[in-house]
């Protein structure tokens, strides 16, 4: 196992077991995925801060087209060196056109960085077409944010836009031990596949609105919450269903919601 420098500022944790690596690079792979999935199995793979590349080589390895992305010089100039035929593009993935990075669908995946997890996964739903499938390893309790269900105390925003659009599976949590430097919290793979949904059936930006206006005042019944979105006049003021507070509320029961509050008074 190759001994690495650790990039704190960056957030990240370098991957040095194998095993976990393996694992993680199987769950896009065409025996891993469903049935409904499987013809995501050949397309293009993304991957994000790939470090020293103990991932990446599982990845190669498959067949699979890779493009690593990487931020760090150190890291780029490493992968250079030890895989001279990766296609490597150094930056930062939040502030890139991933149109300009693979043309048509692509997976992503990653040992994703902690600081910006969250981020990737919001940047993940600006291109859910072209992102059929999200695979990786994050922070065990972003992870669990992510898939958790209405009623759990840690169902939020994140899994009511990323369930909107995908099937979230938490899949097994990794010890510190497993990285360099080890992390102080318990990490969480996850893998993300686009459900069959094409469209909301209301507003997308509204939807987006209506969830981070809930959610944001989490302890209040959403009559108080949105109380700035509902006419007095209307009927939706009457709606039992603003008696709840956001966690309590699925998808589809957002979508409702945000399609009544487009309706004119």
């Amino acid at each position: 196992m190759t001994e690495v420098r650790a990039k704190k500022a960056l957030g990240q944790h370098f991957l040095k077991d194998l095993n976990v690596a393996r694992r993680i690079a199987d769950m896009i792979s065409e025996g891993s995925l469903s049935a409904e999935c499987r013809e995501w199995a050949s397309l293009p793979v993304v991957e994000i801060g790939p470090g020293m590349g103990v991932l990446t080589r599982f990845l190669v390895n498959s067949g699979r087209d890779v493009t690593a992305i990487e931020i760090d010089t150190e890291s780029v100039e490493y992968l250079h060196r030890e895989m001279p035929g990766l296609r490597v593009v150094e930056g930062d993935f939040l502030k890139m056109d991933l149109d300009t990075i693979v043309e048509g669908e692509m997976v992503l995946i990653g040992n994703y960085p902690y600081n910006i997890s969250s981020q990737i996964f919001f940047k993940v739903l600006d291109y859910k077409e072209k992102i059929p499938v999200v695979a990786g390893m994050l922070q065990r309790e972003v992870a669990e944010r992510i898939c958790a269900g209405p009623g759990s105390k840690v169902y939020g925003i994140l899994s009511v836009l990323l369930q909107a659009w995908y099937d979230c599976e938490y899949l097994f949590s990794v010890p510190p031990g497993v990285f360099a430097p080890p992390p102080k919290v318990t990490s969480g793979v996850l893998r993300l596949t686009r459900n069959g949904r094409t469209s909301l059936g209301c507003d997308e930006r509204r939807f987006k609105t209506v969830v981070k206006t809930a959610f944001g005042q989490r302890r209040k019944t959403l009559r108080n919450s949105l109380s700035g979105m509902i006419p007095k006049d209307s009927e939706l003021a009457k709606w039992d269903l603003l008696t709840k507070r956001p966690e309590q509320l699925g998808v589809e029961d957002f979508i409702r919601l945000t399609a009544a509050l487009q309706q004119p008074k």
